[in-house]
């Protein structure tokens, strides 16, 4: 479970210091799928890179269980998410003198995860594994670095516009591709995202406004990424 107390976050100093987390109190359950919306200048990005560690928060506190990552010094932090998270951008941030096979590996090296390959053919590239990402189109990239992610074994994955750079067609399989990949694997999945349709596809939706949470639902019907509109 990942338990946010009283969290705070500003950028700038002075008379340019923004504050863009006002305060947020969240608790996101252990193997749920969350979503986190809101219109540009919310601050549902900068609560996802505290979420997950990539950024400390001002003030607060972040819990996974009893540890509480906000507390800890930044090597200590970085350890953690090394063993425990993983993420997925809306760019791809794969090394393009790589193949497919060798850019998974890099995620799979860190966990000493020796069944990566299965993990490949499960987001469908098993047919590209040898292929350079100068050679794969968008989605497939972008798939690329889901299975990087995934090949890490992560217990909470984080996603940043995942399908925002993908047309909808791709959007969907992408979509789709992780919905069942954490239905096998069980791990708690957050989304950014600014397509309001993919909250449907989630357990909980998250609505930030002016850097504080608007809005909590849950949705007793979920559906599919084929399901919904985009």
């Amino acid at each position: 479970m990942i338990v946010l107390r009283g969290v705070h976050k500003s950028y700038g100093g002075g008379e340019s210091r923004t504050e863009v987390l006002k305060g947020i109190d969240l608790t996101i359950d252990d193997g749920s799928f969350a979503v986190i919306l809101g219109a540009s200048g919310s601050g549902k990005t900068t609560l996802l890179n505290v979420a997950s560690g990539l950024e400390k928060p001002d003030g607060g506190s972040v819990f996974y269980g009893d540890t509480d990552i906000a507390a800890m010094a930044d090597k200590d932090v970085t350890a953690f998410r090394r063993d425990n998270t993983a993420f997925i951008f809306q760019q791809y941030y794969l090394l393009p003198h790589l193949n497919v096979e060798k850019n998974v590996r890099m995620g799979a090296d860190l966990a000493k995860n020796k069944d990566y390959l299965r993990i490949i053919e499960e987001v469908g590239l098993g047919d590209k594994i040898g292929k350079y990402p100068s050679e794969l189109s968008g989605g497939e990239q972008q798939r690329v670095s889901v299975a990087r992610a995934l090949a890490k074994n992560p217990k909470y994955l984080f996603l940043d516009e995942p399908t925002g750079a993908l047309d909808e067609n791709t959007g969907r399989q992408l979509l789709d591709y992780i919905c069942r990949l954490h239905a096998d694997y069980g791990f708690t999945m957050i989304m950014v995202t600014h397509n309001l349709n993919i909250a449907e596809t989630a357990d909980t939706v998250i609505r930030m406004n002016s850097g504080r949470i608007a809005d909590i639902t849950e949705n007793k019907c979920k559906k599919t990424a084929f399901e919904i509109g985009w």
